[in-house]
């Protein structure tokens, strides 16, 4: 068999495995600016050149960030636009006067990422198969439509053999080389964007592992809705929400909806050159709370990584410790607070009760109790969060939970995938 590339494009990292039909695959490590890592961070950067605005300098990964750092202000920085791929609404966005529908994009981030992958990319392997979720993000997604425009951008890169797998799917071939005996397995996939379940029947025959897909579920909402409930929380509300300001003689709220933008990584990225921002500053003018001046500068100066940042590293405390503090500090903006858990629960209980239904299909369509699962597989990073694991555990038994590989079980899986004898199983294609 031909070489076989494994793509987990996720909304926060990208990761990459290569399968040559011996061993158990490799992960792809790049040898970014603050060390060698293998998960490539799913963002853009772009910045003009001193030659003009037709020409512009683009970078991804790990570099995207360096090159955002490096001149802010001067800089367009996107985060977790996979969250748009399966949306009919987003058509394309300016950046520095030109038109980027969502391939031009993933087109974009693909050549950087090849780019800094080195001789491992630098020819199109015979096999792509390339991660799905379950459930795309965002209202009323297209599954068609992110697929073809998958297509698309890969496309462009000369990629021809192309397959895609459920994300979960891929996490159930990683963790099946730890099982020794057979086993029905629930993956519980938590990405930034979506969290995504399967439920797989392993068996071993004639001295092989086979496999049987019993169900697949998801739901739109995972690590990125967890951090729009910090920012909605405690961020927003000191940057002008729920405050007024005065149309001639009027005082009027300041509509929530600024709020609900901009608390959503996708859509913050966009904020800077849209209708909204010039909105928002013909508001801060009149605003009775000077408070909205500062949202208006967080978009404007593009302090989005910054505040990205700052929430991660009090999500992650809160995984560990009963309370943290957040802290973020950007230009003239200083936001201190304390942080419970049992407040950042509260917050997420919705999104709880969201995946805990979606979890509910994947047994009800497989047609199994929770008993009936032997093992528990949870990776993704929002796994580690301490309710999305009690969840688990109440209704599986701690006994039966696993974790592990968090950022590169997918890609490992799914590269697996690629040189199994039954690939058209558990693979699809874009019709032409």
């Amino acid at each position: 068999m031909g070489a076989v590339l494994g793509v987990d494009f996720g909304t926060t990292n990208t990761v990459l495995s290569f399968h040559d039909g011996q061993g158990q695959g490799q992960v792809l490590r790049f040898g970014a600016p603050e060390g060698e890592t293998s998960a490539f961070r799913s963002v853009l950067s772009f910045r003009e050149t001193p030659d003009g605005p037709s020409r512009r300098a683009v970078e991804a990964g790990p570099w995207a960030i360096e090159q955002y750092l490096e001149d802010p202000l001067d800089t367009r920085f996107i985060q977790s636009f996979k969250s748009f791929a399966a949306s009919p609404q987003f058509q394309s966005t300016d950046i520095f006067g030109r038109r980027y529908a969502f391939d031009d994009l993933l087109s974009a981030f693909l050549t950087r990422l090849r780019v800094h992958g080195g001789d491992r990319l630098a020819a199109p392997p015979a096999t792509v198969v390339i991660g799905r979720p379950v459930q795309f993000a965002g209202a009323n997604p297209d599954p068609a439509l992110a697929l073809r425009r998958y297509e698309a951008a890969f496309s462009r890169l000369g990629f021809e053999n192309m397959r895609y797998v459920y994300e979960p799917v891929g996490a159930a071939f990683y963790f099946a080389q730890r099982l020794t005996g057979a086993a029905t397995v629930l993956v519980a996939d938590f990405g930034g964007g979506t969290s995504d379940f399967s439920v797989i029947r392993f068996d071993r025959r004639d001295g092989r592992t086979v496999s049987k897909a019993l169900s697949h579920s998801g739901v739109g909402v995972a690590g990125d809705a967890f951090d729009y409930r910090i920012i909605d929380n405690i961020v927003s509300p000191r940057l002008g929400k729920g405050s007024s300001y005065r149309s001639q003689d009027k005082i009027l709220p300041v509509p929530n909806r600024y709020f609900a933008a901009f608390a959503r990584w996708s859509q913050l990225a966009l904020l800077k050159s849209s209708r909204d921002l010039r909105e928002l500053k013909a508001l801060a003018r009149t605003a009775v709370d000077p408070s909205l001046a500062a949202l208006v500068e967080l978009i404007e100066d593009d302090h989005g990584y910054p505040l990205y940042r700052a929430v991660s590293r009090t999500k992650e405390a809160l995984s560990r410790e009963r309370s943290a503090r957040f802290s973020f500090s950007a230009g003239k903006i200083d936001i201190q607070v304390d942080v419970d858990r049992a407040d950042f629960e509260r917050w997420i209980a919705p999104e709880i009760r969201q995946i805990d239904a979606a979890l509910e299909r994947a047994l009800e369509d497989a047609r199994l109790a929770a008993s009936d699962i032997d093992q528990v597989f949870l990776t993704g990073g929002s796994s580690l969060v301490p309710v999305v694991r009690t969840l688990f555990a109440e209704r599986f038994g701690p006994g039966k939970i696993a974790g592990g590989g968090e950022f590169e079980s997918i890609s490992t899986g799914l590269a697996l995938i690629g040189g199994a004898d039954d690939l058209d199983l558990w693979s699809e294609r874009i019709s032409p």
